[in-house]
């Protein structure tokens, strides 16, 4: 079912607008909720969107690791579960972008022709 493949997408997204909301950043919360939107979108121009969003919000778990870890190690506080925690939220996010390549979503988006087999 398509639905089952875009719960990982939607919790990604909700668990990103959480991170923006608890930093205050209403225009970036407002973001990943039109992000969530864009999935009603049956076209390969929102798939793609939200697929280079999702990427991105990759890049900004990594980010949020560093700063965080190095925060902590700092003033002397444990900081590897917290480290374990936001890096397996940065894979479940990137794998969630990874899939809009899979044969399910890339039909659904319009991203691959219906009978382009996948290699």
């Amino acid at each position: 079912m398509v639905i089952l493949s875009i719960v990982p997408i939607v919790l990604s997204l909700l668990v990103l607008g959480a991170h923006f909301l608890r930093f205050g950043q209403m225009p970036a919360v407002f973001g990943t909720l039109v992000l969530i939107g864009l999935l009603f979108v049956r076209r390969p121009w929102a798939a793609r969107i939200v697929q280079v969003a999702l990427v991105f919000a990759t890049v900004e778990w990594l980010r949020t690791l560093m700063q965080l870890t190095l925060e902590r190690m700092h003033a002397g506080q444990p900081y590897m579960r917290m480290a374990a925690i936001i890096g397996i939220v940065a894979a479940v996010t990137l794998l969630s972008a990874l899939l809009f390549q899979t044969r399910r979503l890339g039909s659904t988006y319009g991203l691959r022709p219906k009978g382009q087999p996948t290699r």
